[in-house]
């Protein structure tokens, strides 16, 4: 592993991309600590580690929302706008004809993606500058703060969106995973800092600490193996001849991850279930918004619930979208393909169906138990300060087997050995 690590940087464009890569989110972590002037930061930090739905918040944000930096709104703006995009493009024609004539379509779709996470940043923007005001933290009250803030918050998350792309064109890994990994991972030390502190005079049972601590590592043991986990369909070529050559006769295998979706029905559930749990938050002047609010909280009932069913949906979606029998099928036919014990045409559709329908729901099955699990365990030790949930685990483990998957199949393409042994 380590020889492959070396050969990395042996290879100009690979070290190239990794050292932009870094630098990216380097720029990343600096703007999350530029903080928005005219704020008691030290009070507003205070509410944040208190936990609740703020603080799950601040944990997308990597520390920025706390700080009350110029990056404060984070990247979840355009999730939220990518997911409503990708759900419209299924029940919208011009949409669907769109997202299949092409590059050119594909552009526009992330065009149009664009400016919608800008309109969803200024909404929450302006969400997050009338509580920060209503808070009393705010030295020059008034409309030309917020104004100024939520152009400067606007301004944050569209240069959050630039960097995410420049990292998935030039660098490694998808851009903005690799932000809220960045930003879940720099809240590490911090907490585990933090949480030493209170052991150390008594607030926290550190017996509860060591079976916390236990408990994540043995659902990180797991989500590494589910991640890796595939069915392996056969298919068999038959032999043709073309001109005076034989092709075919060849097997090879149709690999179906278990967790096709990776990690992202995990950010797309906790980003939709983020904004009217927000929204809420920041409204609290209302007894309907409090009670939102309340309702919403990270470990309620009906959170855990919406999040079960959250998840669920778009790991079925998600699948649907990546994932097409149909096309599959016809293209085997086409080739001279075909899976033992089942005929050509429709019923190899039924049977890639059926066996991805059973497959998907194991898979989502296991992200809603990995991601409520963590949560309970929270709930039960109390131990609140190193708190990151099946989430935050699920979205740091899977970017980093994505990024590393990447990176394997970049030094397998030049000829080198990879990371992973088979």
């Amino acid at each position: 592993m380590w020889e492959s690590l070396l050969k990395l940087f042996r290879i100009p464009d690979l070290k190239r991309r990794i050292l932009f890569t870094l630098f990216m989110l380097v720029l990343f972590r600096v703007g999350a600590h530029i903080p928005v002037p005219g704020i008691d930061s030290r009070a507003l930090a205070d509410v944040f580690s208190q936990g609740g739905i703020l603080g799950f918040l601040d944990m997308f944000a990597g520390g920025a929302l706390s700080n009350f930096s110029i990056l404060a709104l984070g990247i979840v703006p355009y999730i939220n706008a990518s997911i409503i995009i990708q759900l419209l493009t299924a029940v919208i024609p011009s949409l669907e004809e769109l997202s299949r004539s092409g590059e050119e379509g594909r552009d526009k779709i992330a065009q149009y993606t664009r400016w919608f996470a800008i309109v969803l940043a200024l909404v929450q923007g302006f969400g997050i500058t009338s509580w920060i005001e209503g808070m009393g933290v705010v030295l020059y009250p008034g409309w030309g703060y917020k104004i100024t803030v939520l152009l400067t918050l606007t301004a944050g998350t569209i240069f959050l969106m630039w960097l995410g792309e420049l990292i998935t064109d030039l660098g490694v890994g998808n851009g903005t995973s690799l932000i809220i990994f960045a930003g879940i991972v720099a809240r590490v030390l911090p907490q585990l800092v933090r949480t030493f502190s209170l052991i150390k005079v008594g607030e926290i049972n550190l017996l509860y600490f060591i079976l916390s601590l236990v408990m994540n590592v043995a659902i990180i043991a797991v989500v590494v193996a589910f991640q890796e986990a595939q069915r392996r369909i056969p298919v068999q070529y038959s032999k043709r001849v073309v001109g005076r050559k034989m092709y075919g006769g060849q097997s090879t295998h149709i690999p179906i991850r278990i967790v096709q979706g990776g990690v992202l029905p995990i950010i797309f559930a906790s980003s939709i279930l983020l904004f009217p749990a927000t929204l809420a938050q920041f409204f609290q002047g209302s007894k309907v918004m409090a009670s939102i609010a309340s309702a919403l909280s990270p470990n309620s009932p009906l959170y855990l619930s919406l999040y079960a069913a959250l998840i669920i949906f778009f790991t079925y979606f998600y699948t649907a979208v990546s994932f097409n029998p149909v096309e599959l099928a016809e293209n085997m036919q086409k080739y001279g393909g075909f899976i033992p014990g089942i005929r050509p045409g429709r019923p190899t559709v039924e049977y890639l169906d059926r066996t991805l329908s059973r497959i998907t729901l194991w898979g989502a099955l296991f992200l809603t138990f990995i991601a409520i699990v963590p949560n309970i365990i929270t709930d039960l030790t109390k131990v609140t300060t190193f708190y990151f949930g099946g989430t935050a685990i699920l979205i740091m483990v899977g970017v980093a087997i994505e990024t590393v998957r990447q990176l394997e199949a970049q030094l397998l393409m030049r000829h080198y050995e990879g990371f992973i042994r088979k």
